[in-house]
């Protein structure tokens, strides 16, 4: 976890009783510390419905005992319960994932709940002066000796094996029966790289279930179980998808396609294993490949940067990428109506990770722009080129785009894909100086009346809409969605999602954050249904 700087309570800590003027003026009185003393012998029960409470001192007591109710001061960072009496803690000492510090002193304690090791956040442990067992003591006193003994009880900690709820499917539209529509489903699902998956990060969860190879065995398990017609995947690690998604889905009737980040070009062979990027895979059944594409946000911020330095130094620096792949869909898919369509029907599947960073929402923004705009290249070239048998307009390639967006639904990205554009001067642009190099990407290209709009093309509506998942990335914090399925409205539907995991089972069994035992990625997946309609 990135710690930041831990101030431990003033140990001269001075108190100021409010005046008798200031009580019947109606002030309010503002005090996060309380001090108990005075060898008690046990505790009010109204102490804790003090949830405000960031610091607790009730040292130097004769406490024999401390309630599980503790746990219920959220809040609180310090806890000093030193010089005490005490033979034993409660194990939902362990809920309490705000403390910084806990001093135990001085007590009687012999053994410590396995449950102190969900501490993560905790940097200053006092356990001197107690009866503990030897290998507990050891442990605590190599150097680091409070992080490596919180890990260890972390990494020994019974889990509880009862299993995830299923997620309930969400009916959104029943099927059009009169014309001959195409049905599938498209998962868009952030697997978490092995490289990124550190205890720096996620802290939370048991180093055992951090580890690759036991994540990767429920990765792929939540891949197959929804076995979904294109399946889109960020942060595969190139090295996993050849030994692992290749293999696995191949066996399964998939074929894939795969593009690292741009690093990967720089970086020595060994790296290169490790560099992430994007996937899709699609049921050769159902779908025929036509084309591949890779869209490098780096090399298109370069073409387009028309002299902006904030476009080559903010911009041109991030290496994300997205692929896309022209897929022809097999006509015994069309089900319903009269007859199938009389020419081929293409659809084209993107799939991007976005930069990471809430501070940089302009580059976001920008590489959407960006890859809505090679995808409309992508688009006009595979209908100018006659590979599609088709002489339309461009809405004849329905798009489905996934990602990871990084960004959430009230950003300048979702309003930019969801309503067909986005002001120039938008506040995500962080007032920079982009506005020459941003009109490259407006559809309506450079020298368009669109008023200070950078616009796309593409009807595009949210397979999800925005009450249905309370987050797609859960983790200690932030929790939030900035995963998509958008498609073009003009020729699809979405019939059906896959909705979210139940909030009250994560609060239940005190699920801080993923990945946890019971779910291999700090992403939850998407899952829709959608329905295609010839134009």
């Amino acid at each position: 976890m990135p710690k930041e700087k831990y101030e431990p309570p003033d140990p001269r800590r001075c108190y100021t009783i409010m005046s008798a003027e200031d009580v019947t003026s109606g002030k309010k009185s503002r005090w996060a510390e309380l001090e108990i003393s005075g060898r008690v012998r046990s505790l009010s029960n109204t102490l804790w419905t003090l949830t405000h409470l960031t610091a607790l001192h009730i040292n130097d007591n004769n406490l024999s005992r401390i309630p599980a109710d503790i746990c219920k001061l959220v809040n609180l960072v310090y806890l000093n319960l030193s010089s005490n009496k005490l033979r034993s803690l409660p194990a939902e000492l362990g809920n309490m994932v705000s403390l910084r510090e806990l001093l135990l002193n001085n007590n009687l304690l012999r053994v410590l709940p396995y449950e102190l090791g969900r501490l993560f956040q905790l940097q200053i442990l006092g356990l001197k002066g107690n009866p503990l067992s030897q290998d507990i003591l050891n442990l605590y006193q190599e150097p680091d000796g409070t992080r490596k003994l919180l890990n260890y009880m972390l990494d020994n900690l019974a889990v509880h094996p009862e299993q995830v709820p299923q997620r309930p499917w969400i009916t959104l539209k029943q099927r059009d029966q009169t014309l001959p529509t195409a049905v599938f489903t498209v998962m868009c699902y952030n697997v978490l790289c092995d490289k990124y998956a550190t205890r720096q990060l996620y802290g939370y969860c048991p180093s055992w279930a951090l580890n690759w190879d036991y994540r990767k065995k429920g990765i792929m398990e939540e891949i197959t179980h929804c076995d979904a017609d294109i399946i889109s995947l960020q942060e595969v690690e190139t090295e996993q998808f050849y030994t692992l998604f290749v293999p696995t889905l191949k066996e399964r009737g998939y074929d894939g396609f795969f593009c690292p980040k741009s690093r990967a070009k720089l970086v020595s062979e060994h790296e290169r294993k490790h560099v992430d990027g994007c996937a899709v895979f699609f049921k050769t059944e159902k779908l025929t490949l036509v084309q591949k594409h890779i869209v490098e946000f780096n090399q298109v911020a370069m073409a387009n940067s028309e002299g902006s330095e904030v476009m080559l130094n903010r911009v041109m620096t991030k290496d994300n990428i997205g692929v896309a792949v022209l897929l022809e869909i097999n006509k015994d898919m069309f089900t319903g109506g009269v007859k199938p369509p009389q020419d081929k029907q293409m659809i084209l599947v993107a799939n991007a990770h976005m930069h990471w960073d809430p501070e940089y929402s302009d580059v976001k923004l920008i590489q959407t722009m960006m890859f809505l705009s090679e995808l409309k290249s992508i688009s006009e070239r595979a209908l100018s080129s006659g590979s599609t048998d088709l002489t339309c307009d461009q809405s004849t390639i329905p798009i489905v785009l996934c990602a990871d967006l990084n960004s959430l639904p009230d950003s300048g990205v979702v309003e930019y894909l969801s309503n067909g554009g986005v002001a120039d001067n938008h506040k995500d642009f962080r007032e920079l100086r982009y506005s020459e190099c941003l009109s490259n990407f407006s559809c309506n290209g450079k020298n368009s009346n669109s008023g200070g709009l950078i616009t796309h093309s593409f009807h595009l509506k949210s397979a999800y809409r925005s009450s249905l998942m309370p987050y797609t990335n859960y983790t200690y914090d932030f929790k939030g969605v900035i995963d998509y399925i958008f498609f073009s409205q003009t020729n699809m539907n979405a019939l059906g999602v896959l909705g979210p995991l139940d909030t009250q089972w994560l609060i239940d069994n005190n699920i801080t954050g993923c990945p946890h035992p019971h779910i291999p990625s700090d992403h939850f997946s998407l899952l829709a249904q959608l329905e295609l309609h010839p134009p």
